[in-house]
């Protein structure tokens, strides 16, 4: 249970050694630097800091930015059109690796890679633009294809001497009548014009019809009142040559997209160049957003920020050492709000994920990691409770962690937990006897024909739910009596002893009187079985333990307040809160229903499996029912043990000691992407762009 203890440092140092030593600070990584520093917070004459100033870094930050996107989005075409072949699993191999050489040789020729990068966004563009005109020809096809028939050029409205018009009607149209509908609309023209139908389907009917131009106007009007459109394509070429003239074009662009694939394979080669460029220029831009928020004169700049204490010394021995520099420290006053770092160890800071979540301790607050993670894991494998899940559970997770070394640390403290709780699952499972649910007993009845039963260490749930019940509610009050007691503990070391009087014994004697109360009633024996007999001298020690608790509660708990019925008043609302206690401890009933979930749905689907017999056909049938049906429990209740372990611990543990308010810390360092940057590359060999 460790945060690391923090101090405040300060620099001052030649601007000239500017850019050295914020790549030092960067590369160390262990430095919080403040970016709302103001002249006044240095602690010196303001009169002679009167000529520090900040620099605008806005437009070189925005340049390197926007270069690493520029790589990023070279990568993402590159993976669209060229995938990396990757492994199922390939997201916890880690970040890659380069040598130094490598590393240098792409930064000192970035400028060629930047281009190469952009050209690969800007024939992505030319990709789009391709496959947008091949779509829309597909389209022009597939209009046109009603109209293959016709050989007479699409925008042909007139001869010499006649009219001409191309269109559709309604899909109702019967050929063979149509013509005697315009000749009732137009007698006038009768057997002077032509309608031939090119095509016929369910959406349209597709015509062309020809006149005299002296009978033009007449023959459009009575096309145009039995539906007729003219067609929207407009071309000097007949439909055949215009779709001819389409199918060119598909395959220009076919080819040039073919074309531009075959340069992204070859750019393929250069994916972990873009990887270490993008990474290289967000690193610079963050020491440029850095660089924007010191304060700096002609010839001097402040560094202020928060360092973990035992890194202090390393930090000023190698600054000084390397630079003509002024290097100060200060501790964080009693009050003042500090960046919190953990410093558990490995086997409880597979907890810190979870703890992180709901906030991290503030200064007034223990780290609960250590604490938190033990009930953790207890709690989860109580839920799950059963041992060849557990197993499961504890191979994967181990074989992860052994397979992938190098895995991120937030992935890696995950894996590690459910490890535990991997175990603790089998440690249940064993006390309770399952081992995917009754299978032992089910194959053996099934196959064997015999009755074989691996009996459970403790007691079997499904046999004695009562039993577990007890057992759950039991170790929820100790659960919510170690969070009250790390209560007392942080008020004791702030030597608050009435609070710790006031507000944790108080609860403590209030709900252990009240179970001393319950304990020889009929109630708890209906509710456990378990039948208890307490002397008369022991039932009236519950009485008096239970009323000096409350009477603490009454008149203790609104001690701030020098009104005497005020006080009472508020103590009496604060001893209402015993129902928020009961609601609490009733939480944990949670843990036999999930772990009477699991026994139930695994015995269910043992007996499915088995009800296809013993036969050869049966045992297929079983395996594929166990596997299959095994494989959906245990992820659901595995699911179902994280939510509501996590639940048991932000609601009832934490709610009795814990603000999780701290602040986190957040180093500048080299944040990167893909790729772990090492000492010799963070700086180039060329002339350093720093603005002055």
């Amino acid at each position: 249970m460790s945060v690391v203890a923090m101090k405040k440092i300060r620099i001052c140092a030649m601007k000239k050694d500017r850019k050295e030593v914020l790549e030092y600070l960067q590369r160390r990584g262990v430095v919080e630097i403040d970016s709302d520093l103001h002249i006044e917070d240095v602690g010196e004459d303001t009169d002679t800091l009167s000529g520090f100033c900040r620099t605008d870094t806005a437009r070189l930050k925005s340049q390197y930015r926007k270069r690493a996107d520029t790589a990023d989005k070279a990568l993402e075409v590159l993976e669209q059109y060229v995938p990396e072949k990757k492994g199922f699993l390939a997201g916890l191999e880690g970040l890659g690796t380069a040598s130094d050489e490598e590393m240098q040789s792409i930064i000192d020729k970035r400028h060629w890679f930047n281009r190469m990068a952009a050209g690969v966004i800007a024939n992505s563009a030319k990709i789009d633009a391709c496959e947008v005109e091949i779509a829309r020809c597909r389209r022009n096809i597939e209009g046109l294809a009603p109209w293959m028939e016709m050989d007479i050029p699409i925008n042909t409205e007139s001869t010499k001497a006649t009219r001409v018009f191309i269109g559709t009607l309604p899909p109702d149209t019967v050929a063979d009548t149509y013509c005697g509908k315009i000749d009732a609309l137009c007698p006038e023209i009768k057997d002077r014009y032509q309608i031939t139908f090119v095509s016929q389907d369910k959406d349209q009917a597709c015509i062309a019809a020809i006149c005299h131009k002296s009978d033009g106007d007449k023959l459009e009007n009575a096309l145009r009142e039995t539906g007729f459109v003219r067609i929207a394509f407009f071309s000097h070429r007949t439909p055949d040559g215009k779709v001819k003239k389409y199918n060119r074009k598909i395959r220009d662009n076919e080819k040039e997209r073919e074309d531009i694939l075959v340069k992204f394979r070859k750019y393929a080669a250069y994916r972990d160049t873009f990887k270490i460029l993008s990474d290289y220029y967000r690193i610079r831009a963050d020491k440029y957003e850095v660089l924007g928020s010191l304060m700096q004169s002609e010839r001097t700049f402040i560094i202020t920020g928060t360092c973990p204490e035992n890194q202090v010394e390393s930090i000023e021995k190698d600054l000084n050492s390397g630079f003509n520099l002024y290097f100060a420290t200060e501790d964080y006053g009693k009050d003042e709000p500090m960046p919190v770092l953990l410093d558990n160890p490995r086997t409880f800071a597979a907890g810190e994920g979870v703890m992180s979540s709901y906030g991290l301790p503030s200064r007034t607050d223990i780290d609960p990691c250590a604490i938190m993670t033990v009930c953790y894991v207890v709690l989860f494998g109580m839920m799950l409770s059963d041992a060849a899940y557990g197993l499961i559970v504890f191979a994967v997770c181990f074989a992860l962690l052994y397979k992938f070394p190098k895995m991120g640390q937030n992935i890696a403290k995950t894996l590690r937990l459910f490890m535990y709780c991997g175990i603790s699952t089998m440690c249940w499972g064993v006390l309770f006897g399952g081992y995917f649910g009754d299978a032992v007993t089910v194959v053996a009845r099934t196959f064997m024909g015999r009755d074989v039963t691996v009996p459970a260490l403790w007691f079997t749930p499904l046999d004695q739910p009562m039993k577990m019940l007890v057992v759950s509610l039991a170790i929820g009050l100790v659960h919510l009596f170690l969070g009250l007691g790390i209560k007392g503990y942080q008020l004791a070391r702030r030597h608050d002893w009435v609070a710790v009087i006031s507000d944790v014994l108080s609860w403590y004697l209030l709900i252990i009187g009240l179970i001393l109360m319950l304990m020889p009633t009929q109630m708890f024996y209906s509710i456990t079985g378990i039948s208890m007999e307490f002397s008369q001298t022991m039932i009236y020690a519950s009485y008096v333990i239970a009323g000096l608790g409350a009477l603490i509660i009454v008149f203790m708990s609104g001690r701030e307040k020098k009104n005497p019925f005020l006080r009472v008043a508020l103590g009496l609302y604060d001893l209402y809160n015993v129902t928020g206690w009961l609601s609490d401890i009733l939480s944990y009933s949670r843990l036999l229903a999930l772990g009477l979930a699991t026994g139930v749905i695994a015995q269910v689907i043992n007996q499915m499996g088995s009800m296809a017999g013993s036969g050869v056909f049966g045992m297929i049938v079983f395996v594929l029912v166990f596997i299959g049906g095994h494989a959906l429990n245990m992820a659901i209740n595995i699911l179902g043990a994280y939510v509501h372990t996590c639940r048991l611990q932000y609601v009832e543990f934490f709610g009795k000691f814990y603000d999780g308010t701290g602040k986190p810390f957040k180093p500048f360092r080299n944040n990167t992407r893909y790729v772990v940057f090492g000492d010799k590359v963070i700086s180039d060999n060329h002339k350093e762009d720093l603005v002055s």
